[in-house]
């Protein structure tokens, strides 16, 4: 993985020039995009699904993560930011809702418009909303291990990957 991130930087990855380390694991070959976020933009993600299933896991220091699942160039369901996996979209938003549930994640939208009549409750309400946000990324990849029965463990990143620079079209 350091030569991967290595490689992306040298390259000029994140800006512009983009690598991607593969693996396989199971029946899955698990991509990692180094300091980049290509695989999540809605038409990679549907040219990188078709005649297959992608299910891609953006984390971003400084905007919105996300998750998405695409199977044969359609992009099935969706959230972002990673904190709110009740923001869902695409043409099955509603598929992992099962998984989702099982995880413990927040699948129904809350109605932050109801009047809370005792402190108590706005404070509930923050601690719920804190969890949900330092769970947000462990939540996606146990999402991900549920749907793809691969668990990305630090082992993955110790294998051989095979790296290269992203296509641009």
């Amino acid at each position: 993985m350091e030569q991967a991130t290595e490689f992306s930087i040298e390259t000029g990855g994140g800006s512009g020039g983009g690598t991607v380390g593969v693996v396989q694991v199971g029946e899955w070959s698990v991509a990692i995009e180094p300091i980049g976020w290509m695989a999540t933009l809605p038409d990679v993600l549907a040219e990188l699904s078709r005649d297959g299933e992608v299910l891609a896991i953006t984390r971003h220091d400084y905007a919105e993560d996300s998750l998405a699942y695409a199977i044969d160039g359609t992009i099935v369901t969706g959230y972002h930011p990673l904190d709110c996996p009740y923001l869902r979209h695409g043409s099955e938003p509603d598929r992992l809702n099962g998984f989702m549930r099982e995880l413990g994640m927040t699948v129904d939208r809350r109605d932050d418009e109801n009047d809370r009549d005792d402190a108590d409750d706005w404070d509930d309400e923050d601690d719920r909303a804190e969890s949900d946000y330092f769970s947000a990324l462990p939540s996606a990849f146990a999402l991900a291990a549920k749907l793809t029965q691969v668990r990305f463990i630090p082992e993955v990143l110790d294998r051989v990957m095979l790296v290269g620079p992203v296509a641009y079209r």
